[in-house]
């Protein structure tokens, strides 16, 4: 009697093993580990941008009784390419290319006489119903950068500050006086290479911008009908804006 019932057990053991070993199977292909993404730090990173500024335009330094009006605007774009000086490389050297529109809304005017000479006068009368300048120019940037960036976040404090040449490839000065209007483009009289410093500060890509132009915007040569210098020089404020 027991030697008939053994081998009865024996199955029974045989397939409560398989049946274990096919669940314990089927359970550990469930669980799979998790493979994490692997993250290139780089350390040798650099601030390459594009900058775009949007400013205010002040005329500086003019004959007396120069007065601007309406809201003169300005537009500047282009690329910079970033070059750290030091193991941190928070201190960095940067050069760019880029392009400008400035517009100029003031009481200089520019006419011309009987012999196709421009005359300058600074006139405060409302006989012109309007009168403006405006210039697109090459710009040619070099900054010192300071930043408190990292390789881990593009977000930090800066200040940039540097020199900027121009070049004006294109100008226009548009008077409107009652049913006349003087329409003087490419003016000889305008210094077509200008210079001058800028700062700009600020968090991430918010930034106050300054530029101040060191020569003036005309030939030193150029007076109004009064005799006045007209030695006005540029100067722009407003917010410029960095993209990676």
């Amino acid at each position: 009697m027991k030697n008939s019932l053994k081998p009865k057990y024996d199955m029974r053991f045989i397939f409560s093993c398989l049946f274990l070993v096919s669940f314990f199977n089927s359970f550990a292909q469930d669980v799979k580990p998790e493979i994490k993404p692997i993250v290139k730090i780089d350390s040798l990173y650099r601030e390459d941008q594009f900058y775009f500024s949007v400013t205010y335009n002040l005329l500086v330094q003019g004959p007396s009784g120069l007065k601007q009006n309406k809201f003169s605007t300005g537009l500047s774009g282009g690329f910079l390419r970033d070059m750290p000086i030091n193991k941190t490389r928070t201190v960095a050297i940067a050069a760019g290319l880029g392009l400008s529109y400035q517009n100029f809304y003031q009481n200089l005017t520019i006419s011309e006489d009987q012999n196709g000479e421009h005359v300058y006068s600074v006139n405060n009368s409302s006989e012109f119903a309007s009168n403006r300048y405006k210039q697109y120019s090459v710009d040619v940037p070099i900054e010192f950068r300071w930043r408190n960036s990292t390789y881990e976040s593009y977000k930090f404090w800066r200040i940039y500050s540097g020199v900027k040449l121009s070049y004006i490839f294109s100008d226009k000065s548009i008077l409107k006086k009652g049913d006349t209007t003087y329409k003087i483009s490419n003016n000889k009289d305008i210094n077509q290479f200008q210079y001058g410093v800028y700062i700009s500060a600020g968090y991430n890509t918010w930034n106050v911008y300054c530029y101040y132009g060191l020569n003036g915007l005309f030939d030193k040569s150029v007076k109004t009908v009064s005799g006045d210098s007209i030695g006005v020089n540029a100067m722009n404020i407003g917010l410029i804006f960095y993209i990676l």
